[in-house]
């Protein structure tokens, strides 16, 4: 019986790809990524899509015509067409454990920086000077005793809570469901409503999914009921925020800074942005680290071989009816 055909698209660790490769009949091309017209001429060819680094719109869902499972190499899927790919029987998955660690870490790495004003500090003393953090403008915030406020309490806003209590934080959350009491008084946290999170928090850490509900969420509006002391964190998406009413909120310290490694228009950043020395950011690295990226290369691979070899979908967001139970 021949192999089931894999196509693999984007950069991805081949240490992450063994069992896949040892499982299925592989195509991958570490060195040259294939272009978006290479996969459309070609993904007809194939079983499984491990998608990275390209849109799965309906034009490639079309495409691959013997697709049964397109798996994302991460958490999100707001590149994925996920309700065509239903229409078209394919399962969608992906890739939610992989991340969850090496995203909060980034996120914790983002809010240190930002509120203790580390890039501000690293652009004076390589320029060849020196201030005196004795006066208070050049002084940070410390963290302990100070509330974060959680927006989307899964998998990593809830490590990111746990970090974040290790520094001595009060940890609050909104989310679009409840956690239930147990578990809120297991993870230490408190549900508030939108607007008491945004008023009462002394950092706000964004891990919702991109969703028409929260698009824009963070706007002028909510900055300015945001304390002016206040910080804002998005290793998330960059539709959360509302980036033109940031730069107005940053540049007129209606809030304190930010912290960012995602960005409406990445990766096209504009100049406003770049200039001001109360943001720090990244570019989309949160799971940028080679263990990182192994492991969620050998969970997409997971998805890929459950349901190409066993007929069994896991981590699947899209609800295709055969593989439901």
């Amino acid at each position: 019986m021949a192999k089931a055909k894999v196509l693999v698209t984007g950069i991805i660790p081949e240490q992450g790809l063994t069992e896949l490769q040892n499982t299925f009949d592989v195509t991958y091309s570490p060195d040259k990524p294939f272009s978006r017209e290479w996969v459309l001429e070609h993904l007809h060819e194939y079983d499984g899509l491990l998608l990275m680094g390209l849109k799965a719109d309906k034009e490639l869902i079309d495409a691959g015509t013997n697709l049964k499972i397109i798996t994302a190499n991460g958490v999100g899927f707001d590149h994925i067409d996920i309700d065509y790919a239903r229409e078209k029987g394919i399962v969608v998955a992906n890739a939610p454990q992989g991340v969850r660690i090496p995203t909060a870490e980034m996120t914790i790495t983002l809010m240190l920086a930002t509120v203790r004003h580390l890039y501000e500090y690293d652009k004076i003393v390589r320029s060849g000077n020196w201030v005196d953090v004795s006066e208070p403008k050049y002084m940070g915030m410390s963290l302990g005793g100070k509330t974060l406020g959680v927006f989307g309490m899964g998998r990593i806003g809830s490590t990111v809570g746990n970090f974040a209590q290790v520094l001595g934080m009060n940890v609050i959350y909104n989310d679009a469901h409840h956690l239930d009491a147990d578990l809120e008084k297991k993870l230490n946290v408190k549900y508030v409503d939108f607007d008491t999170l945004v008023k009462e928090s002394d950092v706000i850490t964004l891990h919702a999914p991109s969703l028409p509900s929260t698009e824009g969420k963070f706007n002028s509006d909510v900055f300015k009921q945001m304390k002016d002391t206040a910080y804002i964190i998005n290793a998330a998406r960059g539709s959360l925020i509302k980036q033109d009413d940031l730069i107005d909120a940053l540049k007129n310290h209606t809030i304190a800074g930010a912290g960012l490694d995602v960005f409406e228009t990445e990766p096209d950043i504009p100049e406003a942005l770049r200039s001001l020395d109360n943001v720090i950011m990244s570019p989309h690295a949160g799971t940028g680290t080679l263990e990182a990226r192994i492991a969620i290369a050998e969970e997409a691979s997971g998805n890929l071989i459950s349901l190409l070899k066993d007929g069994k979908a896991k981590n699947m967001v899209n609800k295709v009816a055969k593989y439901m139970d």
